[in-house]
């Protein structure tokens, strides 16, 4: 501990990190820079920088990571179709990495030696974080409290707050352990930890429950280029505002909701609740614009590709060769993903009712049910029989 001269803290102003910042400068007896990472979450962060202030920061560093976020992480996800494990649209994976490039810098900035968050050793955060951190600068000590410090529980950090009159956002009645940014909001803990018990409606942030949706549809129309959404209702926006409209018009229609119980990377299953608004319905719209502008072929191949792209992201590894390898395949097969996908949306559901490009691979004249000109139907004989000349030689041979 003697040996470390300065702390960049990655700090929210949350249970943990409050309390960590608090313990930190206690315990190290050196200047802590609490770094807050402005990924579009709801915040007032005049609000945040006092209370770093008052904890016990020597300095409270707030970046706007919002347009970097949607640009370089979010789009890029989604142009990959990044789910994990069929559901999880990896908000809080994909915000991690970001987060932990911006301590660094902030680090070399301030002349930092020592890096620290607040996540448990349970979870996948600290893994996240750290590769993070290693990848970029490896010469930094990493400090993870929860790993060896006993305020091992969420109502000793609840106590020790009380203890330092640190004000803090959950209760006993309430202990859920929340992360939201401009992708998502994620709720963990307290009831929660029974996968039997429903969430309740009070927890809800980002989404109206599908019930008290209007009883009348909202259409809407998203234009793609290359695989990433550039305008609503042929309005162009920038991703900041786009993402933030895609938010507003689902969470209006109750979609995006998420219950599920995933595997983390540290081996445990773990449920999790998350509403997931404007992501939902940008993967929606993107996977059906796909199956109009995408080969046969390059789509299989690039879905075969997408759950270790996914993979990689949840367990941390963005800055992997790996991962970035697997982007530019993703994005070469984007070039054609271009065009119009008309949307429904009601209660709770998001249904692509459209879509049209000029980079369509549909052909009406040959799929038409109609008479037509450009096809031989007699020459489907011939590619029934060669398709099943292995299957007629199985036959034989039983026989």
């Amino acid at each position: 501990m003697k040996d470390i001269k300065k702390i960049v803290l990655a700090y929210s102003g949350g249970l943990d990190t409050s309390v960590i910042l608090k313990w930190l400068s206690e315990q190290y007896q050196c200047p802590v820079v609490a770094f807050a990472a402005d990924v579009g979450q709801t915040e007032d962060w005049d609000a945040v920088r006092e209370k770093g202030m008052a904890t016990g920061a020597e300095k409270v560093v707030i970046s706007d990571l919002r347009e970097e976020f949607v640009t370089d992480y979010i789009f890029p996800a989604f142009r990959a179709n990044a789910i994990y494990e069929g559901s999880y649209l990896l908000g809080t994976s994909l915000a991690r990495p970001l987060i932990g490039k911006e301590q660094v810098r902030i680090a070399a900035e301030e002349n930092a030696d020592a890096v620290s968050h607040g996540a448990t050793g349970k979870g996948n955060d600290q893994v996240r974080f750290e590769l993070s951190y290693l990848a970029l600068n490896p010469k930094l000590a990493i400090i993870a409290p929860w790993r060896f410090w006993d305020l091992n529980s969420r109502n000793k950090l609840i106590a020790f707050a009380d203890e330092h009159n640190i004000p803090i956002p959950v209760t006993k009645e309430k202990p859920y352990s929340s992360d939201e940014n401009l992708l998502h909001i994620s709720f963990e803990g307290g009831i929660l930890e029974n996968p039997w018990n429903e969430p309740e409606e009070d927890m809800f942030k980002l989404t109206v429950s599908p019930e008290m949706a209007p009883d009348t549809p909202t259409y809407m129309e998203l234009d793609f280029e290359m695989g990433s959404p550039v305008a609503i209702n042929g309005e162009k926006m920038a991703p900041v505002e786009l993402f933030s409209t895609l938010n507003r018009l689902a969470g209006e229609n109750g979609i995006g909701r998420l219950d599920m119980v995933e595997n983390r990377f540290v081996g445990m299953k773990s449920r999790g609740v998350y509403e997931t608004p404007g992501g939902t319905i940008l993967r929606i719209a993107h996977c059906d614009l796909e199956t109009i502008t995408m080969d046969r072929e390059v789509l299989r191949i690039r879905d075969g590709l997408v759950q270790r792209y996914s993979e990689l992201v949840y367990n941390g590894f963005w800055f992997s060769p790996e991962r970035e390898f697997l982007q530019k395949t993703m994005d070469e097969a984007q070039k054609t993903v271009n065009g119009t996908v008309r949307l429904k949306l009601y209660k709770g559901n998001c249904m692509p009712v459209g879509r049209k490009s000029d980079n369509s691979l549909y052909s009406e004249s040959f799929a038409t049910f109609e008479e037509d000109e450009v096809y031989n139907q007699a020459n489907a004989e011939g590619f029934i029989k060669l398709n099943s000349l292995r299957l007629q030689i199985q036959a034989m041979n039983r026989k």
